[in-house]
């Protein structure tokens, strides 16, 4: 299995739990509201992002797979996830040029800071290889929950025909350790790895501005 390696480095703001509630109600047209208050709220406080770019990243994607469909309809599968403002598009495009189309459309969305465009010029992928896709991203899910070798709510998984890709904020022995642990999952073909790379020093301020922020709105 091949194993691809793309890292960058970046400086964090804190965290600012009270933009979450003004920006809840642009997010509850696609989910309750209250879905959304209890749900987005739980993971920020384990989301190593700050608040307002995790509400940034949800609004990226919402843009982006909106232009999609809008522009492409069935004719293509691609899916964009967006992680501290970088936007990664995978999934199968029928040409080069619309490979190169869909990049350029989506360039000009507002906060997106740079794109990772990974389609594959193929025929769409089938509901079984979606299905299993999402199989596989949950097996290395799970192994990273078991593996215990740091908080699985660090890394997102993606995946696309049977191609693993990480994301998250993480130190390089977090990355090395979820890179290896993915590879070794069942059905996985290759990792590609998509993180973005900080300091453990890094890590643990913003891991204790995580656990504070908790410990504040679980006070009465």
């Amino acid at each position: 299995m091949n194993l691809i390696t793309s890292t960058k480095k970046v400086l964090l703001p804190l965290r600012s739990y009270a933009l979450l509630a003004a920006l809840i109600p642009a997010l509850a047209g696609c989910f309750g509201v209250a879905a959304v208050g209890v749900g987005a709220g739980a993971l920020m406080v384990s989301d190593r992002r700050a608040s307002e770019t995790y509400v940034t990243d949800e609004g990226i994607e919402l843009r982006a797979n909106n232009r999609i469909r809008e522009n492409y309809g069935s004719n293509t599968h691609v899916n964009a996830t967006s992680y501290n403002r970088m936007l990664l598009l995978t999934g199968e495009v029928p040409s080069q040029e619309a490979k190169a189309s869909i990049e350029k459309m989506l360039t000009s969305i507002p906060n997106v800071k740079s794109i990772s465009n990974e389609l594959a010029i193929a025929a769409p992928s089938t509901l079984g290889g979606r299905s299993n896709d999402t199989y596989i991203t949950s097996k290395v899910k799970a192994r990273f929950v078991d593996a215990k070798q740091f908080s699985a709510h660090h890394v997102k998984v993606v995946t696309e025909a049977g191609v693993v890709f990480l994301l998250g904020l993480v130190t390089q022995t977090e990355a090395d350790a979820a890179s290896d642990i993915a590879r070794t999952t069942g059905g996985v073909q290759k990792v590609v790895r998509v993180f973005e790379i900080i300091t453990p020093d890094a890590a643990m301020q913003i891991d204790g501005h995580s656990q504070q922020g908790a410990t504040q709105k679980s006070t009465p």
